[in-house]
């Protein structure tokens, strides 16, 4: 049967105290990052709850302070594993280790040691029911890979003890409970029983748990659960997963402390990466390597499964995280290595003509430009992770005149890109062979197209315009570029120019966002001033436009009218078409 739930919201006491209930914080999880702010914020909201206006007395027994959900699943080895809430669960059990000292400390009579066996089965495991807990076995293990400091976690937790040398956030968190616990017993002595007994009793959480027919089913709901009701922090993502498997297979085989620095290296690569949305990076470089090792086994089909699953995979030809997880991880960093010099548009890597086809390619209106392009790296790059320049530029300048052509002629069919990286894993050219275009037709639809704002389609175009003026340099990927129109919308309403004439290819051009911003509704006459630059009262020069065609134009030009718009567009769609048949894309 498929996995179900189970929630109750439960007393610390009920949930925590449970000898069944084992935590783990397992490896794929992010590092404890708790800091003094919400370890008091907990705190003066328990006292405040205890002490409802500062009163003892105002307290009705009833009542339950709600900690949060905590979202779990049963793992093969009969532990909770632990998919939200860990960094409140790990607090709560600093806390709980701090009040179990405090009680030691401060009551020794017969109902204070009531209330701290209370506490002993929230932090230490009882094997049998009517059993005495076990000491040196504590009831919550981090497995956080890449987390140096969860070693301070297990002896604090173990000792009670948090000497000086632990700087760890556990340690920092510990003492700072143990000093509000103090200062609480100096206020009120008499009351540390009773607000150890609220903690336990009417402090609760919801505990969901996911129950299925195995751990990995369960572990895939228990997910899935947290990404629907997770509002507050980032939910786990598919490299988090991915990261413990490696952490794992390298520490079997003696290698913790290599993947550990090497993953924080391909992290750090990773966020160097320009990506489109709200995509992870590190997430982007696995997307892109599995296309890489489907192409290899000749996978075409477009319906591509989801990378959790591709990686999770275990037979004799996926083995990527297991068997293979060596070449895998090394293959991850080059191919993430390669995307950050793309990204930084590294000079030392790529040739000016190169950089210049990767700007217009980050414009396209998907990314599966990124998988045709890693694909094609990870075939033929050097032991140094080179590529030959010509042959590269050529793949790139073929990938982008197809790509454009097929957005507006085929909409989104994407069966040819996976036609291609089959091709291209097999050392085969890249022709697009069954795709290619009728010249008519494609001149026909570019005349017809509405090249609207809103659509990418548009940006790409104008992207790849820029680069066929002679003389235009390199523009950053780190600027920000608007769609400029020429002939100014103000004045299109003023001399009624056709909509179909303003809104064509004609009449735009990318241009700095903050040129843009100065220039938008002024005729052409004040606009050249801003594409040229000018020199402000104070003497300093306001710079123009890095737009090569942009600047000769108000060189060249008093005006830029209607049928300057009409002119500049045959020259666009003609100068596209050439692209497309110099590409050998038509028929």
């Amino acid at each position: 049967m498929p996995s179900q739930l189970r929630s109750e919201q439960k007393t610390i006491e009920q949930f925590m105290g449970d000898r069944r209930n084992i935590f783990l914080i397992p490896d794929y999880q992010r590092p404890y990052s708790w800091e003094e702010d919400e370890c008091l914020t907990l705190w003066d909201y328990i006292f405040s709850f205890a002490f409802p206006d500062g009163n003892r007395d105002n307290f009705n027994e009833q009542d339950q302070y709600f900690l949060g959900v905590l979202i779990v699943f049963m793992n093969d080895s009969g532990q909770l594993e632990v998919i939200d809430g860990q960094q409140r669960l790990v607090t709560l059990m600093l806390l709980l280790r701090a009040l179990y000292k405090a009680c030691g400390d401060n009551m020794q009579d017969n109902e204070s040691r009531s209330i701290k066996n209370d506490i002993e089965k929230c932090l230490w495991k009882a094997p049998e029911r009517g059993r005495d807990v076990n000491f040196s076995e504590i009831k919550i293990f981090s497995e956080v890979a890449a987390e140096e400091d969860k070693n301070q976690f297990a002896s604090i937790m173990l000792t009670g003890e948090a000497p000086s040398d632990f700087m760890s956030r556990y340690a920092l968190n510990y003492r700072l409970f143990q000093k509000k616990i103090q200062e609480f017993h100096d206020n009120y002595p008499y009351y540390l029983q009773q607000m150890t007994d609220i903690i336990i009793l009417n402090c609760s959480m919801l505990p969901i748990e996911a129950e299925g027919r195995n751990s990995a089913e369960n572990q895939d709901t228990a997910l899935r659960i947290f990404s629907t009701l997770n509002d507050r922090g980032k939910p786990l993502s598919d490299s988090d997963i991915f990261k413990s498997k490696l952490y794992k297979a390298y520490s079997d085989h003696g290698q913790k402390d290599f993947f550990v620095s090497q993953w924080k290296y391909f992290e750090d690569t990773c966020r160097k990466i320009i990506v489109t949305g709200k995509s992870n990076p590190v997430d982007d470089i696995f997307m892109r390597y599995m296309y890489c090792v489907r192409s290899e086994h000749g996978i075409r089909d477009t319906t591509v499964e989801k990378l959790r699953n591709f990686y999770s995979r275990d037979s004799e030809k996926f083995s990527l995280l297991r068997r293979d997880y060596d070449k895998t991880f090394r293959d991850l960093v080059t191919l993430a290595e390669f995307w950050r010099d793309v990204s930084i548009q590294d000079e030392a890597r790529f040739s000016d003509k190169i950089l210049k086809q990767l700007f217009i390619l980050h414009y396209v209106p998907h990314t599966m430009w990124t998988f045709l392009v890693s694909v094609y790296f990870m075939k033929y790059k050097d032991s140094r992770g080179m590529l030959e320049e010509q042959k590269f530029y050529i793949f790139l300048r073929k990938i982008t005149a197809f790509i454009i052509s097929a957005r507006i002629m085929l909409q989104g069919n994407s069966t040819p890109f996976f036609i291609e990286m089959v091709n291209i894993a097999h050392g085969r050219r890249v022709t697009f062979e069954q795709y290619k275009f009728k010249t008519d037709e494609l001149r026909s639809r570019l005349k017809s197209y509405d090249f609207n704002d809103s659509r990418k389609i548009t940006r790409a175009m104008i992207a790849w315009r820029v680069f066929q003026t002679e003389g235009q340099e390199l523009l950053s990927l780190g600027d920000r570029f608007d769609t400029e129109h020429i002939f100014p919308r103000r004045r299109r309403d003023e001399e009624e120019i056709s909509s179909k004439n303003f809104d064509s290819l004609g009449n735009k051009s990318l241009l700095e966002k903050e040129i843009n911003i100065r220039a938008s509704d002024y005729k052409f006459t004040d606009k050249k001033k801003y594409y040229l630059g000018f020199a402000l009262e104070n003497g300093r020069i306001k710079p123009g436009t890095k737009i090569h065609e942009l600047a000769e134009l108000a060189k060249s030009k008093d005006d830029f009218t209607e049928a300057d718009i009409e002119q500049r567009n045959r020259n666009i769609i003609e100068g596209f078409i050439s692209f497309v048949e110099e590409n050998e894309l038509t028929r």
